[in-house]
Formats: structure tokens, sequence, C-alpha cells
């Protein structure tokens, strides 16, 4: 085990969601940056005899988290033990037992957590969560309003933005725009997908040759492929391979999300990065992310309707819609690995030096 050592906790690509894609991101640049990586995951792969358990919800949590807590011994093989955390249950079942596994190892624990959840779930989780996240010799969040909501609680932390890698994503001028739309969110009720499903019917009663891209899956995937039955030019993808993201963007010309929680969604820094004008709520950070008019349009939550205007707002002012961007372009280079690496090795040196 050398200095330059760290075992990243965190979900894979199997399960959809920014998680996986930051965990996948942050271990392929740390292995070029000259680490020595150790990939834990959280849902990790059953052995071939015991595959039919995944038919069954309980038995499929149950033999998860038993081959899962088994695996955590691989964290003696980092230095740090880096930990990516969501909120309620999923605390509970994934980062809690590597941070105490950690610390019994004596490595230097670093939770990284994202859940935009965190007010409620620190506020009214108590003693399930809060003497929990002490054991972390680091928090780390990658948003201003993660810290501002842990500082309520009396934790310090540091802020580290999410990564995108521009660099897969090929920028292009949607000159015009057209009506061409996308939402990359899953399909759970936070996400509000129906709105932007609604967004979308009244697009297509002024153009009619509008289409929507849906790429998710979730919960409510049943009930939105009910209500899109009624609407022409919806295209449900199900769930995208992360390395397959890049042409979705591609192909799309407005980017929209009607979220209504949420913290600093990898999807908006895609679209900055692809070129795509953006339509969104700004629940979590990205009332900070997003600036109305300046890098994309700002719609107030549960509004379709607004949505719906907006859009149509980008296809009428074509100028308008390349100039923000632009804007969102140039700002999506504050979340490169060139900006963003820099910061995780100063978290790691200071882990390393420090004692446990």
């Amino acid at each position: 085990m050398t200095n330059r050592s760290v075992a990243v906790v965190a979900p894979s690509l199997k399960t959809p969601g920014g998680q996986g894609v930051q965990a996948a991101i942050l271990a392929e640049e740390l292995r070029h940056d000259g680490w020595d990586v150790t990939f834990v995951a959280v849902n990790p792969d059953f052995p071939a005899g015991l595959r039919w358990l995944r038919r069954y919800r309980y038995l499929r949590t149950l033999a998860n988290e038993l081959i899962y807590l088994a695996s955590l011994l691989r964290l003696r093989h980092g230095r740090v033990a880096h930990v990516f955390s969501a909120s309620y249950w999923s605390f509970l079942l994934a980062p809690l037992p590597a941070v105490v596994a950690g610390r019994l190892f004596g490595r230097r624990v670093v939770l990284n957590y994202h859940s935009g959840e965190a007010e409620d779930h620190i506020g009214n989780w108590g003693m399930l969560v809060r003497p929990w996240l002490r054991l972390a010799h680091r928090i780390v969040v990658p948003s201003r309003y993660l810290r501002e909501v842990f500082a309520k609680f009396g934790y310090d932390v540091v802020v580290i933005p999410n990564v995108v890698d521009t660099s897969r994503y090929a920028y292009r001028e949607r000159f015009p725009v057209r009506p061409r739309l996308l939402s990359t969110r899953n399909f759970e009720e936070h996400y509000r997908v129906a709105n932007t499903l609604e967004a979308f019917r009244l697009v297509r009663e002024q153009h009619p040759e509008a289409t929507l891209t849906l790429a998710g899956v979730g919960s409510e995937e049943h009930r939105l492929r009910c209500r899109a039955k009624s609407l022409a030019g919806v295209r449900f993808t199900g769930h995208v391979a992360a390395e397959r993201m890049p042409e979705l963007y591609a192909e799309a010309d407005i980017f929209l999300n009607s979220s209504v929680i949420d913290n600093q969604p990898v999807s908006i820094l895609e679209a900055f990065a692809a070129g795509l004008p953006v339509v969104t709520t700004t629940p979590g950070d990205l009332q900070f992310l997003v600036r109305d008019g300046v890098t994309g349009l700002v719609v107030p939550h549960d509004d379709p309707v607004a949505a719906a205007r907006a859009v149509r707002r980008l296809l009428a002012e074509p100028e308008l819609a390349r100039a923000m961007a632009r804007q969102a372009r140039n700002d999506a280079e504050e979340f490169t690995w060139a900006r963003v690496g820099p910061k995780w090795h100063d978290v790691y040196a200071e882990a390393s030096s420090a004692s446990v």
C-alpha cells in the first residue's frame, strides 16, 4: 500500500444514476494521475448460483448486503477510503458500513455526500445519521447548496464539484433551434418527468413536429408510458450506458428538467458541455448552477405551462439560445478534471498525512 492509494466505495455503472458516473470518472482519472485505485461496488455482482435471488426484492437486498459487506475487506488496500453517500436507507446500507470498516482498518475516511435530500435526512433521522457522519475524517460535498445544509447542523465540509468530461460531449451550436427535447432524469417522483411530458404536450400544440426523448428508468415508468400513449413524438430509451449518453445529447436541441429535489445533477453539466440550451427548475444547487437568461431559462417548480413557454421562447429566439449555450459551455470548464482533480489530491494528501 502506497501513500497514493485510495479505495473508492460507490455504485457501479450497473445502477443508473449520477453517483455511478461520478465514481467511474473519479477512478479513471485518479489512475491516470498515478493513484492506486481499488473500486468496491455497493451493488456487487452475484455469483452465478445466486443470481436467481435478483427476482425477489427482499432476498435480493439481503444477498447484496452480505456480498457487499464481505467486499469491504478490500478497504485494507487503500490508505484512504473514499465513500460515496446518498441518504435515508441507502445511507445505512452502503456508506455507513464502509465508514465503520474504514475506521476499523485504520484508514482515513472521506465521506462524499451527494443527496439533494440532505436537509430532511440529517434533520429528521437523528441518531441514525448524525453520530455516524462524525466518524468520517472529512466530509466532501459537490455543491455550495449542500455546504449550507451541512453547516446548519454544525458540520464543516469541503466543496468539490462534480466532474464532467467535456471531451466526450462534442459541442454543437443549435442554430436555428429545433424542437427536439431531451430529458435524462430517472423516472422517480421527485424528478417530475410527468411535468416534462405535460410541457412537451403543450409545446406540440404550436410545434407538432416536436419530439421528446426520455432516457431513464424508475418506479414511475409504467405511469409515464401510459401517459405518453396519447402523445406522438415521445421516445423511451430505457437505461442508456454511460458511453452512449453523448449520442443522445448530440441528437437533441433542448434539455428540459423538471425536478423538485436535486443537488448538482450531472445531466445539466452534460447538457452544458454538449451545447444544449437548458430549461430547468432550480432545486438544490441548480439555483447557483443555472443563471436565468445567462446559462439557461429557469422556471417555477411544478409549472409545466411555464416550462413549455420557456421552450417556445428558445425556438423563437435562437440568438438567445445560442448565447446561453456558449456561456454554459464556458461554465462547464469549471467542472473538468483539470479544475476538480487537484482538489481531490489535496483532500487525499491531507487524509494521508494526518493521524487516525
